[in-house]
């Protein structure tokens, strides 16, 4: 893009991303867990853009870590080449690992339980390929995983890995369950309990004689608040980067850390109902609405100026599928400011990764809010 294009010339609804706070962001993560002395591993299913990637790995060759084969793949063209696939593994996706691996990317598998270690055993064997596997390991009751402690079943896994031709490369852990808290002190403790989960996993395997060089952890509210990460080799992370409103109420990052927004255009009135209609509704947005679970609900979005400053307790009180309605949040005194027809917000939303999910690429802004460059981003599977 040779000329930096003002925002007013943009078709609306549209995403925003605002690369000085996304550096920020990241920089901030690296100085934090390079102070614990683990690596950052960052989770890219919340940017799925190579674009975002090279800011936030430590090199272009990764490491990362993805949600889809989909971004497996794509993330494999452009060069990434160490790659954990973090979603327990299916048998009938191991054809599609294989031939990510077979273009020279590690990527790595995860599972938790001795079927799947079987299968990929199996596949090991009739192919050649000894597949990377991370055993994941239950922090918290949150989703997947093996219990910490459950030494028979670790043991298991392992061996039917090693035994069969695979790879056991070591635990990976998600403390899900740390999206609900908000108090810092908290949010240290369910780090600290990951973290140890963590390494009582890895001193089991290590104990049986089995291989556990990787002690993987991660979720964006732990490894902000996390104090001591002695044991684990990597963190992973991805909201992080972007920030959302979600996070902002689990207080893993500040309002004005958030990078991306949706510019909308005002559409409408409807002055006696206290109303300005947008034109990004819930498929601009997101139907999320993880916010109305915390101590402060903050609708489908914060609505902001276009230098990305909220005004006063303005927010996206509804949608529908193409219109927002946006409105001050109920009891405030706040007054709704005065955008005429045509005048253009922008709005934080709830969940970064949902609502990047209705977009196809990312509208870069420089210093001065206009867009820079366009950065494309994929979905699917």
């Amino acid at each position: 893009m040779a000329e930096p294009t003002p925002l007013h010339a943009l078709e609306t609804p549209c995403l925003l991303l605002d690369k000085a706070i996304l550096r920020a962001n990241v920089a901030r993560m690296q100085v934090h867990l390079g102070g614990l002395g683990v690596s950052l591993r960052p989770h890219l299913k919340t940017a799925k853009s190579l674009d975002v990637a090279r800011l936030a790995m430590a090199s272009p060759a990764g490491p990362a870590i993805v949600s889809t084969l989909r971004e497996a793949e794509y993330f494999a063209a452009g060069g990434v080449r160490d790659m954990i696939y973090g979603v327990g593994i299916a048998p009938a996706k191991l054809p599609r690992v294989a031939a990510i691996r077979a273009g020279g990317t590690d990527l790595a598998v995860i599972l938790d339980s001795l079927g799947q270690a079987e299968a990929v055993a199996a596949h090991a064997r009739a192919s050649g390929d000894a597949v990377p596997v991370l055993i994941e390991v239950d922090a918290d009751g949150h989703r997947s995983g093996v219990a910490p402690g459950d030494r028979d079943t670790l043991v298991a896994i392992g061996r039917a890995l090693t035994e069969g031709g695979a790879t056991l490369r070591g635990v990976l852990l998600h403390a899900g369950d740390s999206y609900s808290l908000s108090d810092p002190d908290a949010l240290a403790a369910a780090a600290e309990d990951e973290r140890v989960a963590a390494v009582t996993a890895a001193e089991i395997l290590r104990a049986a004689g089995l291989p556990c060089p990787v002690v993987s952890v991660g979720s964006t509210p732990t490894a902000q608040f996390a104090r001591d990460l002695t044991g684990v080799t990597e963190v992973r992370a991805g909201v992080f980067m972007f920030g959302d409103l979600f996070q902002a109420g689990v207080g893993a990052v500040a309002v004005a850390d958030i990078a991306v927004s949706v510019l909308a255009t005002v559409i409408g009135h409807q002055r006696a109902k206290g109303w300005i209609i947008v034109d990004a509704g819930w498929m601009a947005l997101s139907r999320d609405r993880g916010t109305a679970r915390q101590a402060v609900d903050q609708g489908y979005g914060l609505v902001c100026d276009l230098a990305g400053r909220p005004y006063p307790d303005l927010m996206v009180r509804d949608a529908n599928q193409e219109h927002g309605i946006v409105a001050v949040r109920p009891g405030a005194e706040a007054r709704l400011p005065d955008l005429p027809i045509g005048a253009q917000v922008r709005i934080l939303p709830n969940h970064a990764c949902a609502t990047g999910a209705q977009h196809d690429r990312y509208h870069v802004l420089d210093a001065d809010n206009r867009v820079a460059a366009i950065w494309p981003r994929i979905n699917g599977w």
